[in-house]
């Protein structure tokens, strides 16, 4: 069951859906973002994507599950009541409490008391904004900023933010048809959710936006792209519109671009990079630092206290986030007077029923990478040889041996990704020559069964000359090519 489209939660879908070829259920929205994915790899879903109402009900026999539209940055979110054995888990998903969303319907507090009424045995829920105190805000107040932001902009606006918050982007689309602006899509991910929402019946009611291709046409004061990459993503289209890379899109001095949305930790260096590299170029940068122009998608404390006094579970079970977070809303809870909170990692086993709440296994868990059109582990050897020759560089040579056991020419010695320049590179080259030589004087190339340890001991010796001078272990690999 996927409880919105966000990547975090549709992404690896492709990836791991083949090796369990099971049903996948979501939402409208969601489903047709699922199966856009599916499309791209050519896999037919079909058969398996069933599609679920808002507010609808799956029953899998054992268990049945109840859709309670939740609000978020996306549209269509979902919290689930799972009900088994006259038990009911309430599982949020990713949610908060938008009091005047611009976009879906608002959060049903009689649906949320009435299911707290019935008694919840356990509540699984976000802990993303556990510190924030307060409100995570409406969308419905970005509108008013942005609106009062483009009333200011005498040319080109530029707004940049994730992709898939719809209501974001209503709220660009509407600001600018106030200020007698068009709007231009720039990115595929814009494009993709823009699409997929005016195919659910989102979107009824704005203009059609303008091809990036066709703006020249249009007077600077009367443009507004949306666009993305606002988390300066090297291929994300703002990281090419600010680089002067893009092939449709040019700004200039005076123009305005606004990031709207939050700064996510560990992205601070190239989006300050960008940034600068705006401002020298005489652009107008508006972000959240400055101005209002972005909300949370996450409940804070305030809207924490709320879901708790509606659902009242007995078990609290803190998840998403880091440690610290989980550690934040388990101690909320207690402040709350769950009867059970409980604190959780990836891979943990949690026993719920009967009895006391509990940890009672570890199964393994971890990141998959995509390596090509492969799954791989995060300690794949493939992967630690990458990041080996990236740090260390690579040494490769070739020796050619002849049918009587010499070496029948120069060995062919190649090195890459090391600080040499070419007067060092010679001297080096000439000295790994001298050491294959000599080594190779204590075995007999026609033995194979002296392969492997000949092998071993050029690797150790050559390695040694490249650590002597350059301080570097490179990644090392030795060819013999026999006659």
């Amino acid at each position: 069951m996927i409880t919105h489209g966000h990547e975090d939660h549709i992404g690896a879908l492709v990836h791991i859906w083949p090796k369990l070829k099971t049903n996948i259920y979501a939402t409208p929205f969601t489903g047709a973002l699922i199966r856009e994915k599916f499309k791209e790899r050519r896999i037919n879903i079909d058969d398996y994507l069933k599609i679920i109402p808002l507010n609808g009900n799956i029953d899998l026999e054992i268990i049945k599950i109840t859709l309670v539209s939740l609000t978020h940055s996306i549209l269509e979110p979902n919290a689930l009541l799972i009900e088994y054995d006259k038990k009911n888990i309430f599982h949020t998903g990713d949610w908060k409490c938008d009091l005047h969303p611009i976009m879906g319907d608002n959060i049903n507090e009689t649906k949320l008391k009435t299911i707290g009424d019935k008694g919840v045995l356990a509540m699984i829920c976000d802990s993303t904004n556990i510190f924030t105190e307060g409100r995570s805000g409406s969308e419905k107040d970005v509108n008013e900023s942005m609106l009062r932001i483009f009333e200011q902009q005498k040319k080109r606006i530029i707004v940049t933010t994730f992709a898939s918050n719809a209501a974001r982007m209503l709220t660009v689309f509407k600001c600018a048809a106030r200020v007698g602006r068009h709007v231009s899509l720039v990115g595929r991910s814009m494009h993709r959710i823009f699409n997929t929402a005016k195919l659910c019946g989102y979107f009824s009611d704005i203009d059609t936006p303008i091809d990036p291709r066709d703006v020249k046409k249009i007077s600077r004061d009367k443009i507004v792209y949306l666009c993305t990459g606002s988390q300066g993503e090297p291929k994300g289209a703002m990281n090419r519109i600010c680089n002067q890379d893009h092939p449709d899109v040019d700004i200039t001095s005076d123009d305005t671009v606004i990031f709207s949305s939050r700064i996510i930790p560990g992205n601070e260096k190239k989006l300050y990079s960008m940034h600068n590299i705006l401002v020298r170029r005489g652009i107008n940068v508006i972000s959240e630092e400055n101005a209002f122009i972005h909300v949370s998608g996450h409940p804070g404390r305030e809207e924490m206290h709320e879901m708790y006094d509606w659902i009242r579970p007995q078990i609290s079970v803190p998840v998403h986030g880091e440690h610290r977070h989980l550690k934040e809303h388990y101690n909320f809870a207690k402040e709350k007077k769950i009867k059970q909170p409980v604190l959780i990692e990836n891979g943990d086993v949690l026993k719920i029923f009967p009895g006391k709440a509990e940890i009672i296994n570890k199964v393994n868990s971890g990141k998959l990478l995509v390596d090509g059109n492969k799954l791989i582990d995060e300690e794949s050897t493939s992967l630690r040889d990458r990041k080996n020759i990236s740090f260390n560089g690579l040494m490769d040579i070739s020796l050619i041996v002849s049918k009587d056991g010499n070496i029948d020419r120069s060995p062919l010695i190649n090195l890459r990704g090391l600080p040499i320049n070419d007067h060092e590179l010679n001297e080096i080259k000439y000295e790994i020559e001298d050491k294959i030589f000599d080594v190779c004087k204590s075995f007999s190339l026609n033995n194979k069964k002296q392969e492997s340890s000949l092998l071993d001991n050029l690797k150790k010796s050559l390695r040694k000359i490249i650590q002597f001078r350059l301080s570097k272990k490179p990644f090392t690999n030795i060819n013999i090519i026999r006659l």
